[in-house]
């Protein structure tokens, strides 16, 4: 392999772990908090990509044309939107069951995720939905003699806007009092209630801020390959699940890098392998990492209190 194609290819596996990292963001915060797996996430992360596909067509139809404009906008719209699904997904199929065996909260997330993919497809169609390219623009660099490295813009903005939303949010939970509240009802949500913490409007508000970073990765998505349809949110929910584990279930910072090793991995097997067994590949890595690691890259065992 050359140092071109290496190169080339660790960019687009980074651009792609940008997307699974930020989805996987969501499942370690809900994780986290009330040490459940919220199975609809990658369902948010697909109403996120068509409420910012809808976004772009609508102000392309009402003539706004600068693009900047136009993704800030989306951006927001697709947050907005997204919030409001999280939360009804917490108030919905969590907090009834919230005291229950474990099983039954994992039922009715799975549930929810049928539930939002059958709704998506009768509202918007089974049909595969497309849009033109909006961000253009690229760079090329010269590594060697008659070798060159592209970088699109478009990927440069999904890096560091990536980058900064893991910044900013490693802020929110050191430093602030949500962040407070968030890591005092993961260690203990009883004793955090008697000291004052609205347990329920904290849990209501990771899923919230776990369903808004799902938004940013859908519109990302939108804009980078064009091209979505009702099904995306349960592949990319699935490898973003197996990105938070193989970081560590409940690890921010292990969320992002599992993800960045999942997008490294999708990247490069076809340089090597057969395409067609590229998620095997990834689920393998999980399954090795699982039986020399159970808890994950940089996750910690629990210690069980007696």
């Amino acid at each position: 392999m050359t140092i071109d194609i290496f190169l080339q290819q660790l960019v687009n596996g980074l651009t792609l772990g940008a997307f699974y990292g930020l989805i996987a963001l969501g499942y370690t915060m809900v994780y986290g908090i009330i040490g459940m797996i919220n199975f609809a996430h990658g369902d948010v992360y697909m109403i996120g990509a068509f409420v910012a596909l809808i976004g772009f067509v609508v102000l392309s139809t009402v003539g706004v044309v600068s693009v900047p404009l136009a993704i800030l906008v989306v951006l927001i719209m697709a947050m907005f939107f997204t919030a409001c699904y999280g939360w009804a997904v917490e108030r919905i199929a969590y907090r009834p069951l919230r005291g229950s065996p474990r099983l039954a909260p994992l039922i009715s997330a799975i549930g929810m995720s049928i539930v939002l993919q059958n709704y998506v497809q009768i509202a918007q169609g089974a049909r595969t939905k497309s849009i033109q390219p909006i961000v253009h623009g690229q760079y090329s660099f010269e590594v060697g003699p008659g070798a060159h490295v592209t970088i699109s813009l478009l990927q440069i903005v999904i890096i560091v806007l990536t980058v900064v939303l893991m910044a900013g949010f490693t802020w929110v939970i050191r430093s602030t009092s949500l962040g407070r509240a968030q890591r005092a009802t993961e260690q203990d949500a009883t004793m955090a209630a008697l000291l004052g913490v609205n347990v329920n409007r904290t849990i209501s508000i990771t899923f919230v801020i776990g369903a808004s970073l799902a938004a940013v990765a859908g519109m990302m998505a939108t804009l980078y390959y064009g091209v979505i349809d009702f099904y995306i949110g349960f592949i990319a929910g699935i490898k973003a699940f197996t990105a938070a584990v193989l970081g560590g279930i409940g690890s921010l910072p292990g969320a992002m890098l599992g993800g960045l090793i999942i997008g490294l991995i999708e990247s490069f097997w076809p340089v090597f392998f057969d395409l067609a067994y590229r998620d095997v590949a990834v689920f393998g890595v999980l399954i090795l990492v699982l039986i020399f690691r159970p808890t994950g890259l940089l996750g910690r065992p629990e210690i069980e209190k007696v």
